[in-house]
């Protein structure tokens, strides 16, 4: 009898294509998605996203809040009740900034992991950026020598010096840093002033003074006046600068994923968010009142970057450390077989030429 597989078999039997999960809780979000493999990509199961900020009070105390832990603790809750109805093939969890920095960081995840069964742990820094270059691969397969992407979060921002080979070869990690400064620490540090003129060039320049060693470094500005350098943003504070730059009546990230921003573009719409004002910002709908106290620190952060690194083109991706886990997790299960040895990419998702 043949060992071949029967031609035969009706589809249908077919077992179900395993999902993963992966799960991001930072400064500010906590954020789950599930998806399964599908061809060359993969389709989204299930997703999560709520404003936790677990960060809030840190930069004053060192230590996470009790009420802060709570809205965690309850949104790791729902994403443990969600995973509960849907087993997955391979499930990772991770924390960042908030948990890397806070004194109680530690007790505060044993707590999770006690409570939620989710097996979560801090990432380092440097995992973080290699995440977010995994996630981002897609969108950096462009014509170009190098990119110089930035992940602007809760706690940190994340830069990545990326060298771009020629074909399909993976985006080659040059060097990374990883900044104390996010939306969340940012708006913490200067209250409302940063709505003002005044605040907001403070808020530019403490974090210009911070780039400086990297530039020394690593020569990113003479790289651009060569040309073949973009940037490429992953967090809120791009996505919502590429909405209004497209003028989107609502948030659309089939719209804003691999959209591409002027330097002219990206710097107008900064200043139409700082017009706004703080009501301004609450009733935008790309924006809302959850996030109108941290888009001007994230902005101010992007400035700063933009400022030191001014190239002419911003690549916005609305994808990040889950998308990252998922394609690892993915590519893992695949390169147990001796079939084509390379990552899966989310299907569908726009690529920048």
């Amino acid at each position: 009898m043949s060992d071949c597989a029967d031609p035969f078999v009706d589809e249908r039997q077919r077992p179900p294509p395993p999902a993963f999960a992966a799960l991001d809780l930072g400064t500010n979000n906590c954020r789950l998605l599930v998806g399964a493999p599908s061809g060359e990509g993969f389709r989204v199961l299930d997703s999560f996203s709520r404003i936790v900020r677990l960060g809030e009070g840190l930069q004053q105390t060192g230590r996470l809040s009790e009420l802060a832990m709570d809205r965690a603790m309850a949104a790791l809750h729902g994403c443990a009740a969600r995973l509960a109805r849907r087993p997955v093939r391979g499930l990772r969890a991770i924390a960042t900034e908030a948990c890397r920095r806070a004194e109680n960081g530690e007790a505060f995840l044993a707590r999770v992991r006690q409570e939620t069964g989710l097996p979560i742990d801090v990432i380092s820094s440097r995992e973080e950026a290699e995440l977010a270059v995994e996630s981002c691969a897609p969108l950096l397969r462009r014509a170009g020598r190098r990119a110089l992407l930035f992940d602007i979060g809760g706690g940190s921002t994340e830069l990545a010096w990326i060298r771009l080979p020629p074909g399909d070869a993976r985006p080659e990690l040059i060097g990374y840093i990883s900044l104390p400064v996010g939306v969340v620490t940012l708006a913490e540090r200067c209250g409302t002033a940063g709505f003002a003129a005044d605040g907001f060039r403070t808020m530019v320049d403490d974090v210009s003074a911070r780039l400086g060693m990297f530039e020394s470094v690593h020569c990113i500005g003479h790289e651009i006046r060569q040309g073949g350098v973009f940037l490429l943003g992953t967090s809120g504070t791009v996505t919502t600068l590429a909405g209004l730059a497209l003028d989107l009546p609502r948030y659309s990230r089939p719209r804003v994923d691999g959209a591409v921003l002027t330097f002219e573009e990206a710097t107008a719409a900064v200043n139409k968010l700082r017009a706004m004002g703080r009501d301004g910002l609450a009733a935008h709908p790309c924006v809302g009142p959850d996030r109108a106290d941290f888009v001007l620190p994230g902005c101010a952060i992007f400035a700063a970057i933009h400022k030191m690194w001014p190239a002419q083109q911003v690549v916005v991706a609305d994808r990040g450390l889950r998308e990252g886990m998922l394609l690892r997790m993915m590519y893992g299960e695949r390169s147990r077989t001796p079939r084509r040895q390379r990552p899966y990419i989310p299907a569908g998702l726009p690529i920048p030429v």
